[in-house]
């Protein structure tokens, strides 16, 4: 691995260096049990080719950190500009989203020599002119490509699932069967004004560093609440279908139950079928018997509240998840760990907080008071999805276990279902 000059008054470039080149290499080595014929598909407009990912990760390096700061830098395609951004219209116009998929040029092979032509152009950059801007800079680029590597894994999960032959992803385990879950029991959490957020940083280092809509720290008032222990799991989610939940309009919302009503809606979570009179789910080790025990995932956030209301509870909002967080008990699962499935083990006091499924809250995604976006075409990262889209905690089984916060938000539409997304239940005090 390449070492950058450690020069006077440049501390943190060798860590940076360090945590760029570890971050480029996971996204190698999650696309390396892949056939070439993988790299290319795009199942759905939200889901996008692996292929597509490794260029757009790279292309972003190569925008907003080569070409302002490193003095004579050459695209290796300047047709990439257009191609591989993804929604910077600051940047210039974009290659259609629904359409990646028809991209079979550039090849993989031409893919992995633009990665490999930006990285060593970014050792040069951070050997050589490596100034605040720049650490700040690429501190967010490495979480940036953190969350497509993310995407990659769901997105790929996505392809695979919806193929008849319901392939393997590498050498992914079989999840493994999940402990009883017991009694669903609730922590009691007082209330009271709490604070929520991060100040906002210009972070140079990753223990720093905070997504703009992180920001501003500040104070929300809280009613007592109670927050569930666990996640749903997947007997009491069949408990709901069997009580006909996905046919009784008064548990649901308005854009839930017209959601409903579209051709092919679903009547289960994405990648539940039945066979032989028997549940069962696609994995990434393989198509499994459904494990009663295991978290339900991969429901929208339709589900979800639905759900919710039918067991007399409700969904958490974000602040509450954010100030019962702190007493959280063990981990779930993440990326790291090599399992792609949530649920292995984790039970207790407020129980996979962290880990093993997105939780949906009942939030709209807007702005925090005093929320300023970063300037220029970077701005456009966050601020400008503040509309119609829920806000999800605690990350999954797919997220990078370095890439979360306690304030980390995630955001996605309420029908959303191809991320690893699960419920916990709170209550009024």
């Amino acid at each position: 691995m390449t070492q950058a000059v450690q020069r006077p008054g440049d501390l943190g470039v060798v860590d940076a260096l360090v945590d760029f080149e570890l971050v480029r290499q996971r996204s190698r080595s999650l696309v390396a049990p892949l056939e070439v014929e993988d790299f290319g598909v795009q199942p759905m407009a939200d889901a996008s080719p692996p292929k597509w990912h490794l260029a757009h990760t790279t292309w972003f390096f190569e925008t907003f950190l080569l070409q302002p700061f490193l003095p004579g830098y050459q695209l290796l395609d300047e047709r990439y500009t257009y191609l591989f951004n993804s929604y910077y219209n600051g940047v210039g116009a974009q290659f259609p989203r629904a359409r990646r998929g028809h991209l079979s040029r550039p090849t993989v092979a031409e893919v992995m020599a633009y990665r490999d032509h930006v990285d060593a152009a970014m050792v040069t950059l951070l050997e050589t002119a490596a100034d605040d801007e720049v650490l700040r800079r690429l501190v967010l680029g490495t979480h940036h490509e953190e969350q497509h590597q993310e995407l990659l894994i769901t997105d790929l999960k996505y392809a695979f699932g919806h193929n008849p032959l319901r392939p393997v992803y590498g050498n992914a385990p079989v999840p493994l069967a999940a402990p009883p879950a017991g009694a669903l029991t609730y922590s009691a959490l007082p209330g009271g004004l709490v604070e929520i957020g991060r100040e906002p940083l210009a972070a140079r280092e990753r223990r720093l560093f905070s997504f703009d809509n992180e920001t501003p720290r500040h104070r929300v008032w809280l009613e007592p609440y109670r927050l569930a222990d666990r996640c749903v799991t997947n007997a009491e989610y069949l408990m709901f279908m069997a009580d006909h939940g996905y046919d009784r309009p008064e548990l649901w919302l308005a854009d839930g139950w017209a959601w409903l009503q579209q051709p092919e809606a679903p009547c289960a979570p994405l990648y539940w079928f039945e066979q032989d009179g028997t549940w069962w789910s696609y994995t990434l080790g393989g198509a499994q018997p459904l494990d009663p025990e295991g978290p339900v995932c991969h429901v929208s956030g339709y589900e979800a509240d639905a759900y919710a209301r039918w067991a007399g509870a409700r969904l958490p909002r974000e602040a509450e998840w954010e100030a019962a967080v702190a007493q959280a008990g063990s981990e779930g699962v993440f990326l790291d760990d090599g399992r792609f499935h949530p649920g292995q083990g984790a039970a207790g006091h407020l129980a996979a907080m962290r880990g093993d499924l997105w939780e949906w809250t009942s939030s709209a995604y807007g702005p925090y008071p005093g929320y300023r976006p970063l300037a220029g075409a970077l701005g456009e990262y966050n601020g400008k999805f503040m509309a119609n889209q829920l806000v999800l905690r605690g990350g999954s089984c797919a997220t990078p276990r370095a890439h979360l916060r306690d304030s980390y938000r995630n955001f996605f539409y309420p029908p959303d279902r191809w991320q690893y997304t699960g419920v916990r239940l709170a209550q009024d005090a």
